[in-house]
């Protein structure tokens, strides 16, 4: 796996184990962190996505992708369907608009 991305992964699963954690006080604060490493590794998969030689053409070659394939596999539940919603706009080449992210 491309080294941007697993870091970027790590970070984003350390967040959402802290985010799952966090007291009432802090709970906003590391949400916010959690978000915006979320996005941080979409946008490296992103990157990682671009330079390809060959693209897939699909969401679902890209699932299929064993890289792809290693993230799922790590990614909590919750988490998959965010990520498939991200994948797509990264296949169709297509960026969120920071308003239409999740909340």
């Amino acid at each position: 796996m491309n080294d941007k991305v697993e870091q970027a992964l790590v970070t984003t699963l350390r967040n959402w184990k802290s985010m799952l954690g966090a007291e009432n006080a802090e709970a906003e604060e590391v949400a916010n962190g959690f978000e915006a490493s979320f996005y941080l590794f979409i946008d490296a998969v992103r990157e990682w996505f671009q330079e390809l030689d060959q693209r897939p053409q699909t969401l679902d070659e890209f699932l299929e992708l064993s890289v792809i394939k290693d993230i799922i596999d790590r990614l909590p539940g919750p988490l998959y369907l965010n990520f498939e919603t991200e994948a797509e706009l990264i296949v169709e080449n297509r960026h969120r608009i920071d308003d239409e992210k999740y909340d």
